[in-house]
């Protein structure tokens, strides 16, 4: 095993319930417009259409809330409300990082062992910003920010740094982006899961059957699992 790649977001630290929070937010501020249960809907469909041009990461989350709302009120909401929403989802690249407890000591002891990366999607600015605000950055020594992670995505890291698979093995809170590519290119994969899963993350138990990767209840458990992955110990 030559690297250990950790996702970022609701891995290393809190990341979905702030952008819950902001979408309540939206919520609120749309209420005299819009039923909730239609706006959430709404605004899921622009979030996945915007995909594909804005990506991940808070800039996307912001244009998708101000189109939402156009489209909702029919272009009658105004600028004073539309600053509100900037406003709001301008929190989602200043909050304060919330790392979890035990990544510091669990970093600290691995990457004495072990080459670490972080290895996370979205916009290039924002997860610069927030590895740079966590504290966690040097633990690792290297950083890829990617803007999906897909099999190809895998693939091309591997390339990057001369690795087979078995040399190499991914972290993280998602089975969708963090567990299942990893999987699918004969790799490791350690899935941390978390209370809060994005709609676009979530994935059904039939894509999971026959799929070999190994699942912790917190990162306090890495240290030793990894000691045991040396010797190929895990699946």
């Amino acid at each position: 095993m030559k690297l250990i790649a950790f996702d970022a977001d609701d891995t290393l630290w809190v990341n979905e319930p702030n952008y819950v929070n902001v979408k309540e937010k939206l919520c609120e501020l749309l209420s005299h417009h819009i039923d909730q249960t239609t706006l959430s809907q709404r605004f899921y469909d622009a979030q996945m259409r915007n995909l594909r041009v804005f990506g991940y990461g808070a800039k996307s989350f912001i244009l998708s809330m101000i189109e939402t709302a156009i489209e909702l009120t029919n272009g009658a909401i105004t600028g004073s409300e539309i600053q509100q929403i900037i406003d709001v989802g301008r929190e989602l690249v200043e909050f304060p990082i919330e790392v979890f407890d035990g990544i510091h000591e669990v970093l600290e002891t691995l990457s004495q062992q072990f080459d670490l990366m972080v290895l996370t999607k979205g916009d290039l600015f924002d997860q610069e910003s927030k590895i740079a605000r966590s504290g966690l950055g040097h633990y690792f020594k290297h950083v890829e920010i990617v803007s999906e992670k897909n099999e190809q995505a895998y693939l091309g890291i591997l390339k990057k740094y001369n690795l087979q698979p078995s040399e190499f093995i991914m972290i993280g809170n998602s089975l969708k982006s963090d567990i299942l590519p990893v999987v699918h290119i004969g790799a490791r994969a350690i899935h941390i899961p978390y209370a809060i899963t994005w709609e676009h993350e979530r994935v059904g138990e039939e894509h999971l059957e026959g799929k070999s990767f190994t699942t912790v209840d917190n990162a306090r458990e890495l240290v030793g699992l990894l000691e045991k992955a040396k010797t190929r110990e895990i699946a």
